[in-house]
């Protein structure tokens, strides 16, 4: 048997004479012209890898011809590049990492990723994570890219990454070679153009010969010197050539077709339902309209598809919708630019880590902060600041647009940030906000709430860029605020019926004046306008006393002097905003001026305008607008649908709609209606609820109660407040609560960010719960917000979780509070010792210390009717669908 030797060689002697021999560590790229020129070089190095019984790794994931077959020490892995950059990538540093060190790797001509990945600086970014790491592991690998194919974008991460770079070029039958870079090596002819002779390389000296050989090579891999386009580039190139030739007459319809299908894959997505919205209403067009308006390479990620397909439905459905909406002047940053933005920052192997689940929160926050404080590339950087001198000191949005976001099964709502830039200053302060609002929405992909949401989803493993949608903020100026008129969301279906005649699939709109933060963001202690599109003019409020207690009271606008969004009060906005059609979306309360004027209080200038949005509901189209845009997106989803909108009035009663964001609504329409049962003694009673139900009905038994007393919490100064938080957040996540039936009970708001007005608990510490139960006993003025279209509203939808609020003086509310805070055992301190201190706080029930009774729920959603009591027996089986 042969001894294995550690000597290390390209196979080719002379050459290593050329190189001045090999190091452990060295990757070898070979720039070539055909992958047979490759193979000279390869199979030298792989019959010596085999003679010498040294440990050899072939990648194979090109199209081309197998370089290496399998046999003794030498191993075959076969990639699949189409999964994703992140996937081939991982599988690629797997392989290495089990691998011992000093081993031998062969990699496919890495061009033939180009149609893959469609980026060159994506090739790039594979190598600058790729090469270290095999130096690391003093590891010997060789790499091909075709020479003239690819841009500087590849080529100079390439160049500056690898230990040798050659050039081997065939003229008139020769071989010849010449080294551009070999690291800590020198000779006095190394860098000469050398020519195979048999066995030898030999430095070419003659004139004639050298220029006939280099004068068409590329000279510069800098960017002002490279004039080559690369993949990415070079396919928009063609396409734009097709369309040109389309619009004088010429017919080349099939290669039209061809590039379009390449394009919706290298800007829109490769889901296929997606696909096919996008097959069905966009054309090559729209495609080449996106790439001019597009920073950076890649996918435009979920957001800014989303909002490009919503218009495109709308207008090729019906022309009408071409003067309706406000036209839009959007930019894309492609996906691709945050990836290099991690590999150059050094952020993207502590990325990974979460893959596997390896990061604990002191490196999650670590990565986060390292993204904060990166650097753009120069190239990057120039383009956003063109972008920024199109805009001027309008104000702009600066919109997380994720390759999952916004779509089909996963809406990521208010999981990634989206930073406004009020974009005022000169032109260095604003390129300045602008890029600290990029890092926050690139950080913002390491917060805890984005992270649990993937990993309850399986999502982690996936691959999930960043792409960005930086838009121009609708509105105008008023003095110095700048802000839209009206705006919000929209639903195609309507979860919240708190009235018979309100038709569920007609949809409904949750309205606010001014910029629509208001509207997907729950504001503590204020209110919006929820409206049902068949009865506008049905309200949960009864008499205007209600209207007025429940109504929109700040305002979100950006204040151009500060620079920044601000809130203010609806009366300040009026007072300094002249010049806004206030009758739209105010009305005047007279019974509020009439008990002034008769109780002497009255003074000139008091305000009783109350935002009611009724003229703008009653008097304008704008209810049959909406709901026909909602309509028209359904019906091209196949779908229900949520949108984000704006409203501008101009030239008396003429208004324009800003569609600013379209996405799947994630929400079951299915389960079969329930009936609260009528004949339950009051003494089994535990809580019945009369208004403010949203989800799917729902008839179960209990296996937990969370059960936050009231008046104990009322008392607890702030601090005690958060702890108390903390611990619900353990309570849910305990392993006897596991796939449980569980319901939470609390005082206000749960989730608010004031503890004054409620638990301030986030998101991901009560996600696991089935009934969420706010009780409206915080302050006498303080009603649970509903919430529709909320980031809030839409985890709770997504989480499928019953959401339910009890108002003690409404007539049918019924609250045992006996039951919950002293006959029902506590198993606070058994299950959670660490917080046995705050039993007399938090109460934590099972349903099998009921010795008798089993704790059941009904909850008729359409009615707007929940019961809670104690049903003799054991459990009895759900009849509708558990959460």
């Amino acid at each position: 048997m042969r001894k294995r030797s550690m000597r290390l060689s390209t196979g080719l002697t002379a050459l290593d004479r050329v190189f001045r021999g090999i190091m452990p560590g060295d990757n070898i790229v070979w720039q070539i012209d055909a992958v047979e020129d490759y193979r000279e070089f390869v199979n030298p190095y792989v019959d010596y890898a085999r003679h010498n019984r040294q440990r050899l790794i072939y990648f194979r994931f090109a199209d081309h011809e197998p370089l290496v077959e399998e046999g003794e020490d030498v191993h075959v892995c076969v990639l699949h590049p189409e999964e994703g950059f992140e996937a081939f990538i991982m599988e690629i540093h797997r392989t290495i990492n089990e691998e011992g060190r000093a081993t031998l790797f062969v990699f496919d001509c890495l061009s033939k990723l180009a149609p893959d990945w469609n980026s060159d600086r994506m090739l790039g970014n594979f190598f600058m994570l790729t090469c270290p790491h095999l130096y690391d592991r003093a590891a010997i690998a060789y790499f091909a890219i075709f020479r003239n194919y690819h841009s500087h974008h590849a080529l100079r991460p390439i160049s500056n990454t690898t230990q040798i770079l050659v050039d081997a070029y065939r003229r008139a039958g020769r071989l010849y070679i010449h080294p551009k870079k070999v690291q800590y090596r020198h000779s006095s002819s190394m860098y000469m153009l050398h020519v195979r002779e048999g066995d030898e390389f030999h430095p070419v000296t003659q004139s004639a010969v050298i220029t006939d050989t280099l004068a068409d090579v590329t000279w510069s891999r800098s960017a002002p010197a490279n004039y080559l386009l690369g993949y990415w580039s070079r396919t928009f190139a063609e396409a734009e050539a097709v369309q040109q030739d389309m619009d004088r007459g010429v017919d080349r319809e099939d290669e039209e077709g061809a590039y379009f299908m390449l394009l919706l894959r290298m800007l829109i997505s490769r889901e296929d339902r997606v696909l096919d919205l996008a097959e069905r209403y966009l054309n090559l067009r729209d495609l080449l309209a996106i790439r001019r308006r597009m920073i950076g390479t890649g996918l435009i990620g979920g957001k800014a598809v989303g909002m490009v397909l919503a218009r495109a439905i709308l207008t090729k459905t019906d022309p009408r919708w071409e003067n309706l909406l406000e036209q839009h002047d959007s930019f894309y940053v492609g996906a691709d630019v945050f990836y290099t933005y991690l590999v150059q920052n050094n952020c993207w192997w502590m990325m990974q880590k979460h893959k596997s689940g390896l990061q604990n929160a002191d490196e999650t926050e670590t990565a986060r902060r390292r993204i904060l404080a990166g650097e753009f590339p120069e190239y990057i950087v120039e383009q956003f600041a063109d972008m920024l001198d199109y805009f001027g000191q309008s104000p702009i949005i600066v919109r997380s647009s994720s390759l999952m976001e916004d779509n089909f099964g996963n809406a990521f709502a208010g999981k990634y940030e989206s930073v406004f830039c009020a974009n005022q200053g000169g032109q260095h302060k604003r390129l300045e906000d602008f890029l600290c609002a990029v890092r926050m929405v690139y950080a913002s992909t390491m917060s805890e709430e984005a992270l649990e949401y993937r990993s309850d989803r399986g999502l982690l493993r996936r691959d999930e860029q960043m792409g960005l949608l930086i838009q121009r903020v609708s509105g105008a100026t008023y003095g110095s605020m700048f802000f839209p008129q009206a705006a919000g969301v929209a639903f195609s279906f309507n979860p919240y019926v708190w009235d018979e005649r309100i038709d569920p699939e007609a949809g409904m709109l949750r309205i606010v004046f001014g910029v629509g933060t208001r509207a997907v963001d729950r504001s503590d202690d204020d209110y919006t306008r929820v409206v049902a599109l068949n009865a506008p003019g049905c309200r949960p409020d009864g008499n205007f006393d209600e209207v007025r207690r429940h109504a929109q009271r700040r305002v979100d606008v950006l204040d151009l002097e500060a620079n920044q969004l601000i809130s203010t009060s609806f009366e300040d906005v009026v007072k300094r905003c002249p010049g806004i059609p206030l009758d739209f979306f105010a009305s005047r309360d007279a019974a509020f001026e009439r008990r002034l004027r008769e109780e002497r209080f009255a003074q000139r200038g008091v305000f009783s305008e109350v935002l009611t949005f009724d003229k703008l509901l009653d008097k304008t189209n704008f209810v049959a607008d909406m709901r026909q845009m909602l309509d028209l997106l359904k019906t091209a989803y196949d779908y229900p649908v949520d949108v984000e909108w704006t409203l501008n009035f101009f030239d008396g009663d003429r208004y324009k709609i800003n569609l600013v964001q379209c996405r799947p609504f994630q929400i079951r329409q299915s389960g079969a209606e329930v009936e609260v049962p009528e004949d339950i003694p009051p003494e089994r009673v535990l809580l019945e609820s009369r208004g403010a139900v949203i989800g799917k009905p729902l008839h179960a038994s209990l296996d937990w109660v969370v059960y936050v007393c009231p008046g104990v919490y009322g008392e607890l100064p702030v601090q005690d407040r958060y702890e108390i938080a903390r611990i619900i957040g353990e309570i849910t996540h305990l392993p006897e609560l596991d796939d449980r039936c569980v319901m939470l009970v609390g005082p206000g708001r749960w989730g608010t960010t004031t503890p004054s007005l409620g638990v301030p608990v986030t998101f991901a510490e009560i996600s696991s719960v089935s009934v969420l139960c706010e009780l409206v006993m915080m302050r006498e003025n303080l009603v649970p917000d509903v919430s529709l279209g909320t980031h809030f509203f839409n985890d709770l939808v997504e989480r499928e979780i019953l959401y339910m609020a009890f108002f003690p003086r409404r007539e049918g509310s019924v609250l045992s509070r006996e039951f919950f805070e002293e006959s029902w055992p506590n198993r606070l301190e058994e299950l959670l010792p660490s917080a046995s201190e705050w039993s007399h706080a938090i109460r934590l029930l099972a349903a099998g210390d009921l010795t008798d009774d089993t704790p059941m729920i009904s909850a008729d959603v359409m009615n707007q009717h929940t019961i809670c009591w104690r049903a003799p027996g054991p459990p009895v089986p759900p009849e509708g669908e558990m959460p």
